[in-house]
């Protein structure tokens, strides 16, 4: 199975959000390909079992310019048959706007055909001990309902 993890990143919550879920995707047997929103394209996914967003959302969730270039072409695909996984972090000092371009994403990874196959993982800023479990326990569920 190949997994394709696309994240965005300011402050390194979100690439280190990553850098688990992708230490947890190898060690189920997957094939994981990570890059930053910078360097990457939404047709990257057009390779991939498993595609897997991660964001942050800045402010009042207004989404940073490259999130919303990779949103726009992510608009362009067909992922029917496809897997779809969405995490992030924000603040919560942002009440109604936390973590909102996290639901974003799964929204449209919905409109464009693909299949939620984990519920969205949302922590507050930097992933500590129990937002790493809540990273353990989506990485597992993806991996048996994908592996058998």
């Amino acid at each position: 199975m190949k997994a394709k993890i696309v994240y965005a990143s300011m402050t390194g919550n979100d690439e280190d959000m990553a850098d688990i879920l992708e230490e947890d995707l190898l060690d189920y047997g997957f094939e994981v390909d990570s890059s930053d929103v910078t360097f990457s394209d939404a047709s990257d996914y057009l390779d991939s079992d498993l595609c897997i967003f991660i964001t942050y959302t800045y402010g009042e969730g207004k989404m940073t310019d490259e999130t919303a270039d990779f949103y726009d072409q992510l608009k362009t695909l067909d992922l029917t048959g496809k897997h779809f996984a969405v995490m992030g972090s924000g603040d919560k000092t942002y009440g109604e706007h936390f973590c909102e371009n996290v639901f974003d994403f799964e929204k449209l990874f919905k409109e464009i055909g693909a299949s939620e196959i984990t519920a969205p993982v949302t922590i507050e800023n930097a992933p500590d001990d129990e937002a790493i479990d809540k990273i353990d326990n989506a990485a597992k569920e993806m991996a048996d309902k994908l592996n058998g």
